[in-house]
């Protein structure tokens, strides 16, 4: 068996490659990667020697027609611009699997954004709801699922939520902000957030894969059972580090001219591009649920991890890192 693996240095394809080597169940893995030194210092890092199995490509590279599995994982969630958001995540995934075999088995992970939130006075946005992204990168993930539909039928197309767990560089400023004596939420009520352990998304991918069972929902929603609400998941991050301190609610005025801010100056567009006028539309919402039982029941593989084991082995990463303090 062979498969293709895009966004290996990435948050999922890293812990999803990893995964795939330990199994032994590929023959061949073949990663198109933007820098290949980067990661070949990321299994370094993990102690990982990949041997013959693992083939790393330049990402302009022709793709080989004699795929047999392939999981896209790559994208671009913090583009500059909408042109570029939409040449990643819709130009560049059609080019990488059109030479696929009509066999192969393809998987591609969009996001919960291509969806929107939960539509109003409901308790999880469905596979029946009108899809309403709010975001440059939600509007580009729903083109792609809408491109896959008409090119590329027989893909799988994943909506996974929030995903954590180690390897993530995304939640560093989560354990930052939990470690010191205030911490910030937007909004004055507590939000809701559906969410998943990267562990039990990989297992999920790789049952997925090798099933022999047609897609059952497409796009279909991803997530643990139970989601979560924002003050629970700012609490949660600073047990683990057994860290005390206040939580301040900011209005969400004062989070809009904050990413007003953040647009007009570069140097800040840069450094925290999560607070861009463009991403922070996602942050008003309240709800961010979604209806994954349909997942749950064809494609979960054993127990999901509860959210303090999973932070406490993302903290503990992080600590191995360097990143934070042991």
């Amino acid at each position: 068996m062979k498969l293709l693996l895009t966004g290996a240095t990435g948050f999922v394809g890293q812990n999803l490659l990893l995964a795939a080597l330990a199994s032994g169940r590929f023959t061949e893995i073949l990663t198109p990667v933007r820098d290949p030194e980067k990661l070949t210092r990321q299994l370094a890092f993990e102690g990982v020697n990949p041997g013959p199995a693992l083939r790393v490509t330049a990402w302009q590279d022709p793709v080989p027609g004699d795929v047999t599995h392939a999981v896209h994982c790559a994208g671009s969630l913090f583009a500059r611009d909408r042109a570029t958001c939409f040449r990643v995540n819709v130009d560049d995934t059609l080019r990488l699997l059109a030479p696929l075999p009509a066999a192969a088995r393809v998987l591609v992970l969009s996001s919960q954004s291509a969806g929107g939130p939960t539509p109003p006075g409901r308790e999880a946005r469905t596979a029946a709801d009108l899809d309403t992204p709010l975001t440059w990168y939600g509007e580009s993930k729903l083109a792609m699922e809408q491109r896959l539909a008409a090119e590329r039928p027989d893909a799988m197309v994943w909506r996974p939520p929030m995903i954590l767990g180690p390897r993530d560089r995304a939640t560093l400023p989560l354990f930052q902000m939990a470690a010191g004596p205030l911490r910030i939420k937007p909004g004055l009520r507590p939000k809701a957030y559906s969410w998943i352990a990267v562990d039990d998304l990989v297992r999920a991918i790789l049952h997925a894969i090798q099933n022999p069972k047609s897609k059952i929902e497409n796009p279909m929603g991803v997530a643990a059972p139970e989601p979560i609400t924002d003050t629970e998941l700012i609490a949660t991050a600073a047990a683990v580090m057994g860290a005390r301190g206040r939580t301040l609610a900011l209005p969400h005025p004062v989070i809009r001219l904050v990413s007003a801010v953040v647009d007009a100056v570069p140097p800040l567009r840069e450094g925290t591009p999560s607070l861009t006028r463009d991403r922070a539309r996602e942050i008003f919402p309240e709800r961010w649920v979604l209806d994954a039982s349909v997942f749950r029941e064809h494609f979960a593989v054993g127990p999901f991890a509860g959210l303090s084991e999973t932070l406490a082995a993302t903290h503990a990463w992080y600590v191995r890192a360097g990143q934070l303090p042991g």
